[in-house]
């Protein structure tokens, strides 16, 4: 269990680079007339997303749940892979990428790197995370709740920023 633990560690210090970097794009996009939009479910969004984390760890200590390799690595490649996708939305989508809704006035939309083939990849993602991080030690109660909520989450969110998106191409 130690190692899962500290995979799970390690994925929360990725969260902690994500808000250091979504701060500093935040107060860039402000500066440049930035209008934040969809604010209501971005609280929940955190609540769930440490739920996950904190979830995946307490399921395997109480639950007693196995390490099962086959399953665990391969998850585990999962989780490497969503953590490579979310990098490259982040390096693509540069200072406009926030973990927050921002419509910059004169930016336009980006549709390089894997925005050419998907609209939304980051929330790829976060589904492939979402149930491969649990999994990865068979939490697979925290992996089956995270999903259904975070399935309607992000019809909210996936809505307001398809909003954003057309306020930004009428802007």
């Amino acid at each position: 269990m130690t190692w899962f633990v500290v995979v799970v560690a390690l994925v929360a210090v990725e969260r902690v680079a994500e808000l250091v970097v979504a701060r500093r794009n935040e107060r860039w996009s402000r500066a440049r007339g930035a209008i934040e939009t969809g604010r209501g479910h971005y609280p929940v969004m955190v609540v769930l997303h440490t739920g996950l984390l904190v979830g995946a760890v307490v399921e395997v200590a109480v639950a007693d749940r196995p390490f099962v390799p086959a399953l665990g690595w391969t998850m585990l490649a999962l989780v490497v892979a969503s953590q490579a996708l979310r990098w490259w939305c982040i390096g693509t989508l540069g200072r406009q990428w926030n973990t927050r809704i921002f419509v910059i006035p004169g930016a336009g939309r980006v549709t390089g790197g894997p925005y050419r083939l998907l609209p939304h990849p980051n929330y790829v993602a976060v589904v492939v995370e979402g149930f491969a991080l649990p999994l990865v030690h068979t939490a697979w109660v925290t992996a089956l709740v995270f999903t259904v909520l975070n399935a309607a989450l992000l019809r909210v969110r996936i809505s307001a920023e398809d909003a954003a998106l057309r306020e930004l191409a009428r802007a």
